[in-house]
């Protein structure tokens, strides 16, 4: 079975979101979170999805 869609990371302003079994990255502020998802696209070489306010997926597709 080979996977070709996954989640790689998430970015989140909420350290309480209960998000687990994946990679974390805790952001301070609006503006953090979105530098973090630049480097995280391009590091990871996938592609960044907001999920919600305080919520940014990084996802391979």
């Amino acid at each position: 079975m080979v996977l070709e869609k996954y989640i790689l990371a998430v970015i989140t302003m909420h350290p309480d979101a209960g998000i687990a079994g994946l990679p974390i990255f805790y952001a301070k502020d609006e503006q953090e979170q979105n530098r973090l998802a630049n480097l995280l696209e391009a590091i990871l070489d996938g592609i960044a999805h907001k999920i919600s306010d305080g919520v940014y997926i990084i996802v391979k597709h």
